[in-house]
């Protein structure tokens, strides 16, 4: 029996992540703007005691190509914090988890909206910063052209230290109701960050008292160099894309050594690369659930989607069993793209076996087998220094989160991996994170 034990989280993505999921014969029609079905997949990740359900975000249609063809379910879906608040009051224990761009919000805005979620789940809410790099998002937020880079991270290391201290604004006994004397709140325990920065002004303090869990679980998905430092400096779980042991544990090693430059420690920080389970009688049988799959992909968005993992490079005018050429990183997903190319490189994949597969997973890790085989890779990764646990992506929805749960989460049960209850009732107690102490604590005279 293992002491130490992973964590789960279900990706919800429509009708599932393969990009042809809404085509399955068992998709919900709608899946994406169908309350019901995210409220059953919800309520299935809880009573399996996951740490928590993840919502994406993209504030544009996903392929903007298919704003003309109308091939993929990605251009309808809900707002995730709108989702998630309705999900918090139908659910329990789960935790949270929306994204949000600090490249077209405001600091104020999030940390308003996130310390509201977080109340009314009653600590289960957890904040996905990106930094939003696809053109029809900048276009549709007034810009001609996404932001640089590094010029995006710069900009999203400001605004997440502007939402934590914008979090603070409160002390946790700030609040008094004091009806009898006529105080609401003691003034004393209120502070106004009074923020001036390279990008931010903001004068706060936030209009909401301090979060159940001191600040909402902070999460990052992304690996390129500025991606890591700004999860070495701010995150508590960090979502990533390797797609080998090797290759996942120096991405582990790499950004748990950077935590010590922060004065944080190891565990402070869970590391769950996502991944792409396909459950079988066997792995053959896996393998062909996952064929019919593709088949039902339209060759028109198959190559867009190609295209936008790979910076915007359409490779449609190559012969398909070229090998995939040199290509330079651009302004969008630059370690997306640079993992994508470093898997092309590796396994020597043709451009139409890089098209298969960037289809399939989105470029993520997929694991074929049976419940036994999954788990035991699932294991292996845990166990030697790879992962703190796994973001699941079913291919398609309900059943592929349903089969994992079903058949994978008994045999890790089983063999002391993963939580047959839960211990706590926040994100951060499934998470084992500590609550964060408010930066003005350490001010206050002890008499």
């Amino acid at each position: 029996m293992s002491t130490k034990q992973m964590h789960l989280g279900a990706f919800l993505q429509d009708a599932g992540h393969h990009i042809a999921a809404w085509r399955h014969p068992d998709a919900p029609v709608g899946a994406g703007m169908n309350f019901d079905h995210f409220h059953y997949l919800a309520r299935r990740a809880e009573a399996a005691k996951f740490d928590m359900i993840f919502l994406g975000d993209q504030m544009t249609f996903q392929y903007e190509e298919d704003e003309s063809l109308g091939r993929t379910s990605r251009g309808a879906n809900f707002d995730p914090l709108t989702l998630l608040s309705a999900l918090a009051v139908s659910t329990r224990d789960i935790g949270l988890i929306a994204t949000g761009s600090t490249s077209y919000n405001e600091p104020f805005n999030i940390a308003r909206k996130y310390a509201s979620l977080d109340h009314i789940s009653k600590g289960r809410a957890g904040w996905n910063v990106v930094t939003s790099w696809t053109e029809g998002e900048a276009r549709n937020f007034s810009r001609r052209e996404v932001m640089e880079h590094g010029l995006r991270y710069r900009r999203a290391q400001e605004f997440v230290g502007v939402v934590k201290g914008l979090w603070d604004s409160w002390d946790n006994d700030a609040l008094l109701d004091d009806r009898q004397q006529g105080l609401f709140f003691d003034p004393d325990r209120l502070h106004r960050l009074d923020h001036q920065g390279e990008f931010f002004q903001v004068r706060g303090p936030l209009t909401i008292s301090r979060a159940p869990q001191g600040y909402p679980v902070i999460v990052q998905a992304g690996s390129s160099a500025d991606g890591q430092t700004l999860a070495a400096r701010h995150a508590e779980v960090i979502f990533t894309a390797q797609r080998n042991l090797a290759e996942a544990q120096t991405f582990y090693r790499e950004v748990k050594s950077q935590l010590t430059d922060w004065g944080r420690s190891p565990d402070s920080l869970k590391i769950m690369p996502g991944i792409f389970p396909v459950v079988g009688e066997s792995a053959a049988h896996a393998r062909e659930k996952f064929e019919q799959l593709q088949e039902l992909v339209s060759p028109e968005i198959g190559w867009a989607v190609l295209a936008r993992h790979l910076g915007g490079f359409d490779l449609s005018e190559y012969s398909p069993d070229d090998p995939v050429p040199d290509l330079p990183l651009t302004q969008g997903n630059q370690s997306r793209q640079a993992l994508l190319l470093a898997f092309a490189r590796r396994e020597n994949l043709t451009i139409r076996q890089l098209y298969w597969h960037v289809n399939g997973t989105r470029g993520h890790w997929a694991i074929f087998g049976t419940a036994e085989e999954i788990a035991d890779t699932l294991e292996t990764w845990f166990r030697e220094g790879a992962a703190d646990g796994f973001n699941i992506m079913a291919p398609w929805l309900p059943g592929g989160l349903d089969e994992f749960i079903d058949h994978v989460v008994p045999v890790l049960q089983q063999r002391g991996l993963f939580r047959k209850e839960y211990s706590g009732s926040t994100l951060r107690e499934h998470l084992g994170l500590q609550v964060p102490e408010s930066r003005y604590a350490t001010r206050k005279v002890v008499t």
